[in-house]
């Protein structure tokens, strides 16, 4: 990442997240900028992964080569009209990790800029994030090289050609922490309704969710060879999925996806 020095507009935990993972990863502390409303978050994040730390968004933005805007969507309006002029005078490179926030949005706010937009999520939190990314037009290779850097210090990153494939995105992996929740919580319940207590039935089913992730990453067959695997004919397993699949589980899955889709797409509009 050359010697650039990075600016986070917002403290929380998915900025915090990707400072982290960027020190962890051996970018200097000392290259690392971050504002936020409130000195005890501040302060906090100084401590724990010792970045330069302001109040001052203006002060970040004067001082750095690459500005990621980490805030609530709904704050994002006026955090991009109050830094517009300077924009217009630096010319950073911009990553927006904010849902819903088009590029449309984000150069009308902030006028002419290269711009990224990314779609991570929550399992960035421990690095361990899939994130979707789409350069607007102006966006150099390098400049590419360092957003994916950047996100790539807290997991997987995917390049789109569209910027409408990342309500799919959204849909898929933005979301899609949730779905996995739902399911261990499922599986618990069901866990605990069978006799077990809930301290070995939470931990059984969380071990068996890692253990099932790590196969499935690791191994060289996909997760359809590794069902098929698991599920002898006649067996406890194949009595378990029959009902799965008699509920319509895989018409449910794409039905779900399609409607977390067609929501993002709403918001973006």
């Amino acid at each position: 990442m050359a010697q650039q020095l990075i600016g986070f507009i917002g403290a929380g935990n998915m900025a915090t997240s990707l400072a982290g993972g960027m020190v962890a990863k051996g970018i200097r502390p000392a290259r690392i900028w971050m504002s936020d409303p409130s000195q005890d978050r501040l302060d906090e994040v100084a401590q724990l992964h010792r970045v330069h730390v302001t109040t001052d968004n203006r002060d970040v933005l004067n001082r750095v080569d690459v500005l990621v805007l980490a805030v609530k969507p709904q704050m994002m309006q006026q955090v991009c009209e109050d830094l517009r002029d300077l924009i217009a005078d630096r010319q950073p490179l911009v990553i927006s990790i904010a849902a819903g926030i088009t590029v449309a949005n984000l150069k009308t706010w902030l006028g002419e800029t290269p711009v990224v937009r990314c779609m991570p999520n929550t399992p960035s939190l421990v690095q361990a994030g899939a994130t979707g990314l789409f350069a607007a037009d102006g966006v150099s290779d390098e400049q590419k090289t360092m957003a994916k850097d950047i996100l790539g210090s807290v997991g997987l990153t995917f390049w789109f050609e569209e910027e409408k494939e990342l309500d799919a995105v959204t849909a898929v992996s933005g979301s899609g922490p949730a779905y996995f929740f739902l399911l261990m919580e499922s599986l618990i319940e069901a866990a605990k309704a069978q006799g077990l207590d809930a301290a070995t039935a939470r931990q059984m089913v969380l071990q068996t969710a890692w253990g099932s992730a790590q196969l499935a990453i690791t191994s060289e067959v996909g997760p359809d060879v590794l069902r098929k695997q698991v599920t002898s004919p006649g067996g406890t397993t194949a009595a378990a999925l029959n009902v799965f699949e008699e509920a319509g589980f895989r018409e449910h899955v794409q039905a779900a996806v399609a409607a977390a889709r067609e929501r993002s797409e709403e918001l973006a509009g």
